[in-house]
């Protein structure tokens, strides 16, 4: 039996794996596994290449549980070590089995999907276990299996050891405070957790597995059944194929095993698949969205080579893509990354770089092969589409090829489609393309019908960020301007230069000023005389487009500092063409004047959802009285 220390840079490194190298006790099963994992590669691709001459058959990845002995072990069939690999790798613990193998093998295992390393991941299981043994076997001929052990002080044993199959059974002698560890059923959610995608099949136990009866059963005798291996992974889950290889049903069942509880099918996937100039795989799903922003984020599952690493894909997936789901897989991503880490690489830059474009051209090509379809999902996906073209300046311009413009009667144009389509009627008099909207079609309903009778388009923009899109297209489109169509009454949506003349005097008018700004509040109306048609509401409450907008924006973040805060200001729209503010100004007693004016107001309040409270309890009895 051989004695030694372990050759470490402190003699303190377990207590700083212990409190700091690991913020996360139970990420010490997935280091291991990734170490097995590792290990069976290796073997794989050796026998590939003729290097190893054993045959590499079926292996898998067993762990056990045995709680009398308060141990757990974590078994391969993999490419085991010598009593001088055990020294190499794991008593010298800056030295990377995997940089050694990788350096000799770097041609031909380039693409074999080697992962992990020996040492500092294999050191995580002193995290939790008081005692640490290994049992190996190389798969070299003539080569006797070995025995370590070690208690974690820098001390360790070596002795042989009678094993005769080759591969590592890693034992842990599990500490009493994470005794947790040798649950079934904490064991088992690591590895759903972690290794759930694992290229090594691994087993967890036995379940039970009913057979089919033989024919000359009795309908009444039990069917038989027979032990088999409880395998928790799928070693070859559908980002790992080619999309040549799989159906569309391939895909949906895929989504269902990611996320079990969602019932919602999702609308469709983009299957990514780059090797330069970095290797990645994974396949994104847009689910059904709403308008909430606030909907849940952090789905998408950040995989190294098949091992998950995080939920938290914050860095490497562009923001707005946060909102889907689904799986990126790249061994150019450490297992053990910092967010700080993420942000200054370059390469995972490239990354989020990469995932946009192919996102911007996945939508491309859907909108491009089958518009209507494309159009019945819209709704569903705007509000990914449209926080992207926000955030991502490169997802601006391609969106050009695919964004829709919705219009209140359900038709759906690309900006081009819809610049033809309006800048005939809906250019005014500065030559600027004025593209009118609502965004509540109920809410604006006279405001819509009043603009559609003048042959106007509207689209339909209601998703809680378009008042900063509309911000941002403006500032990107020579010489247009979005209005809602509740901004202004009809004629100065659209200014022509066509001046109507009032049916009142400039004295009457002076005197309808007076009289409406001593009755109506001037701190939440500014009152404007309108020569408008006589057949136009005689009131009209409008809110001025810059204003509004800048309030939605900074409720939604971004716009003017501290307009969040401010009070909403309406202008009313007093028609002087109207029949009842002729009636209002020809009306003898100052009484019925303000009565006639109070109505009104409250007519048009009513018409825009301002009038609630006591205000409408007044309103509703004031009309009674004027029926009587």
């Amino acid at each position: 039996m051989a004695k030694g220390n372990i050759n470490v840079s402190v003699e303190n490194i377990f207590p700083l794996i212990k409190k700091f190298l690991y913020s996360d006790h139970e990420i010490f099963l997935r280091e291991l596994i990734s170490n097995a994992t590792d290990a069976t590669l290796k073997l794989k691709h050796l026998t590939g290449i003729g290097e190893a001459k054993v045959e590499y058959g079926n292996p898998l990845i067993e762990i056990k549980l045995d709680k009398d002995q308060k141990t757990l072990h974590i078994i391969d069939q993999g490419i085991g070590m010598t009593a001088e690999e055990v020294e190499k790798y794991i008593n010298e613990v800056a030295f990377s089995g995997a940089e050694e193998f990788l350096n000799k093998y770097k041609d031909s295992a380039k693409d074999s999907g080697i992962i992990g390393h020996f040492g500092l991941g294999f050191y995580s299981a002193f995290m939790v276990a008081n005692k640490v043994e290994i049992i190996t076997k190389s798969y070299l001929e003539n080569e006797e299996a070995v025995h370590w052990t070690c208690d974690g002080s820098p001390e360790f044993t070596l002795e042989p050891h009678n094993k005769t199959e080759r591969g590592t059974e890693i034992i842990l002698h599990i500490n009493d405070e994470d005794k947790e560890f040798l649950e079934d059923s904490r064991i088992r959610e690591l590895l759903v957790k972690y290794n759930k995608f694992m290229p090594i099949p691994i087993k967890f136990g036995t379940k039970t597995e009913t057979l089919p009866k033989p024919e000359d059963a009795k309908e009444d005798d039990p069917a038989p059944t027979q032990e088999v291996d409880d395998i928790i992974n799928n070693p070859t889950p559908a980002w790992t194929k080619q999309p040549t290889d799989l159906e569309n049903e391939d895909y949906k069942n895929f989504y269902r095993e990611l996320y079990p509880m969602q019932f919602e099918e999702p609308l469709f996937h983009i299957h990514l698949n780059v090797d330069y100039p970095f290797n990645l795989t994974g396949i994104l799903y847009f689910p059904k969205m709403t308008n909430d922003l606030n909907v849940q984020k952090d789905r998408i599952q950040l995989y190294q080579n098949q091992v998950f690493v995080t939920d938290n894909v914050e860095g490497i997936v562009p923001e707005f893509l946060t909102m889907l789901r689904g799986v990126i897989d790249s061994p150019d991503i450490p297992l053990n990354v910092s967010r700080s880490y993420l942000q200054a690489d370059g390469a995972v830059k490239k990354i989020s770089s990469y995932i946009t474009r192919k996102v911007a051209d996945k939508l491309k090509s859907l909108f491009n092969n089958n518009r209507e379809d494309f159009e019945k999902k819209w709704n569903d996906i705007k509000i990914v589409i449209e926080y992207g073209m926000l955030s991502e300046e490169k997802f601006f311009e391609k969106a050009e090829a695919f964004a829709l413009y919705p219009t209140v009667d359900g038709k759906y144009y690309t900006y081009e489609e819809l610049y033809n389509a309006i800048k005939a009627k809906q250019t005014d008099k500065d030559d600027k393309l004025v593209i009118l909207y609502a965004s509540d079609k109920d809410a604006q309903h006279s405001y819509i019908e009043a603009a559609q009778a003048k042959g106007y388009e509207v689209l339909f923009l209601d998703s809680p960020i378009v008042s900063h899109l509309m911000q941002k297209l403006e500032g990107s489109k020579e010489n247009i301007t979005f209005t809602r169509v509740d901004a202004d009454h009809v004629d100065n949506l659209i200014k022509k230069d066509e001046n109507k003349i009032s049916k009142l005097t400039e004295d009457q008018q002076k005197e309808l000023d007076e009289l409406l700004k001593e009755v109506i509040p001037a701190e939440k109306f500014t009152v404007k005389l309108e020569n408008m048609d006589s057949d136009a509401a005689p009131f009209m409450i409008t809110q001025p487009e810059f204003m509004r907008r800048m309030k939605e924006m900074q409720m939604t973040g971004g716009g003017m500092f501290g307009m969040g805060n401010m009070p909403d200001m309406y202008n009313l729209i007093v028609n002087t063409n109207s029949e009842l503010v002729g009636e209002i100004i020809s009306t003898k007693t100052r009484k019925k004047q303000e009565r006639l004016i109070n109505q009104s107001l409250d007519l048009a309040r009513l018409s825009q959802g301002l009038l609630k409270g006591e205000e409408l309890t007044n309103f509703i009895k004031r009309s009674y009285e004027m029926i009587k």
